[in-house]
């Protein structure tokens, strides 16, 4: 290893002459002409695949050639150097020996990342939830999925997480259903609370008509009747649907005198007051 920084030593500080003027200029010349090839490339690759693969598949395949192309013009500094290149891989070899038993963790980060690839369970621009994690995925490669937070934060989830954990996709299918859970008090007229609701979810602009909304009276709860209210978007207009219908829900409810429980505990001190020694 120390024989080919010498050898990278020995060639800058070598007398500049012109046949080593020309060897300088031949070697930028081209490492450029390499770098425009594998632009053009990496463009005419990309057009091909535009309409034929996944977002995913065309990240995937411009990384590689762009790797690849880090690796020729390595591999052509080094042969206009003179540097043995086999030479180069073996001192590396030797290295990677004793790099490779702290390497463990990347290896199993690869693998998984190959079956996560392979499942093809989201694209870049996919809304993910991880364990307590939700971001828009901004990249993704064999070692880990970037996702960047609501809050403008960037998260690195290894791969071998997404695979041990369980994965919500939120933005995969084109529609959502948004769910409240609302209480009516007991004594309310179920019948009419059915109907407002429906009536409400008709009426939103955000609210598509099928999926159908429903209504389901889930129980009945100690401080009044629970019910669970569900109306569809388009996922892009989740949160439209959501923050309009909690407003008209609770302006409908208050129109019509439909009074919304909250738990309360009531405490009669008359019968311990009169236990108590005088």
């Amino acid at each position: 290893m120390s024989g080919i920084v010498q050898r990278i030593n020995d060639f800058f500080k070598a007398e500049l002459t012109y046949d080593r003027l020309f060897s300088v200029m031949s070697l930028l010349l081209v490492l450029v002409l390499v770098l425009a090839l594998f632009t053009v490339i990496r463009k005419l690759v990309g057009r091909v695949l535009s309409t034929k693969a996944s977002p995913q598949v065309r990240y995937l395949v411009d990384k590689g050639i762009h790797y690849l192309s880090l690796v020729v013009v390595v591999m052509s500094v080094f042969n206009r150097l003179g540097i043995n290149f086999s030479a180069l891989l073996g001192a590396a070899g030797i290295a990677g020996i004793a790099v490779g038993f702290a390497a463990q963790t990347s290896v199993s980060n690869v693998i998984s990342g190959l079956f996560v690839m392979t499942e093809r369970a989201f694209q870049l621009g996919d809304i993910l939830q991880i364990d307590s994690v939700t971001g828009v995925v901004e990249s993704f490669d064999l070692l880990s999925v970037r996702l960047r937070t609501f809050d403008n934060q960037l998260v690195r989830i290894p791969n071998e997480t997404i695979i041990k954990t369980n994965l919500v996709n939120i933005t995969h299918y084109p529609v959502r259903r948004f769910a409240m859970k609302v209480s009516v008090a007991y004594g309310t007229d179920l019948r009419k609370v059915r109907e407002l609701l429906l009536a409400i979810a008709e009426a939103n602009e955000w609210a598509v008509a099928d999926p159908a909304p429903v209504v389901i009276f889930d129980a009945f709860a100690d401080s009044g009747i629970n019910i669970l209210f569900g109306a569809w978007a388009q996922t892009g207009q989740y949160l439209d649907l959501k923050n309009s219908l909690m407003i008209e829900v609770y302006e409908a409810f208050a129109r019509e005198g439909i009074s919304i429980p909250f738990p309360q505990m009531d405490i009669h001190l008359d019968s311990i007051s009169q236990q108590l020694p005088g």
